[in-house]
């Protein structure tokens, strides 16, 4: 009978460990940690996706106001910047990698707005079909991208406050003491003010190809008659 007990108490612990382990709260910052990879993950979809339509959008605005090249090639410059920031996903628990990538995702931030504003003094540009198509995708990819954003915020304050409170703090100092703190976004100084474009600057003229003619020469004064 004895043995029997002993036996029936094994196989209840070995039943009852696991639910109690998970019960415990060991897998909860594991689960967390992943929820906070998965919106960093898409975070980064919506920023491949805006630097994939700018090629384009360049190209269309070049077509109609190849003038304002300034602007042309800091949009340029800007997104060549932001895709050769390599990032992964340790790079949230990197504060100084993190800082590089939010830094230059600012940055053509910031030069777009520029060069969306163009269109106003280009009537011709500002009623493309073309430029309206990729006005519209990128329109919608920077609400992504803010909505991408707000979640992985979200998603990493809820994994940092579990490991910074109880019980989640002594799973992380014992089991998990692989996890981290991870970086949040935060708006930028550039984000609080409207990008301007000056529009005091007259647009490049246009070349005339007409050629005004050359006066007719002066007529040669007839010889004086000789005296007889």
């Amino acid at each position: 009978m004895t043995i029997l007990r002993n036996r029936l108490a094994r196989v209840a612990l070995i039943v009852l460990a696991p639910l109690l382990i998970a019960g415990c709260g060991i897998n909860t910052i594991p689960t967390k940690d992943e929820r906070a990879k998965a919106a960093w993950a898409e975070v980064q979809n919506q920023y491949q996706r805006r630097a994939d339509l700018i090629p384009n959008l360049v190209e269309t605005v070049r077509g109609y106001a190849a003038q304002e090249r300034q602007v042309l090639t800091e949009v340029t410059q800007a997104r060549a910047a932001a895709t050769q920031v390599k990032v992964d996903a340790s790079t949230i628990t990197d504060p100084a990698a993190f800082q590089r990538f939010a830094q230059a995702q600012d940055q053509l931030t910031g030069v777009l707005g520029r060069l969306m504003m163009i269109q106003e003094r280009y009537p011709d540009l500002k009623s493309n079909q073309n430029f309206l198509a990729l006005q519209s995708q990128l329109e919608g990819t920077e609400n992504r991208i803010a909505i991408a954003r707000r979640d992985y915020n979200a998603a990493v304050q809820d994994f940092n406050t579990e490991i910074r409170t109880f019980p989640g703090a002594l799973w992380a100092g014992t089991v998990h003491r692989w996890a981290k703190p991870m970086q949040t976004f935060q708006a930028s100084a550039a984000a609080q003010t409207a990008p301007s474009v000056n529009f005091d600057t007259p647009a490049a003229p246009s070349v005339n190809m007409q050629t005004t003619p050359a006066p007719a020469p002066a007529p040669t004064p007839a010889p004086a008659p000789a005296n007889p």
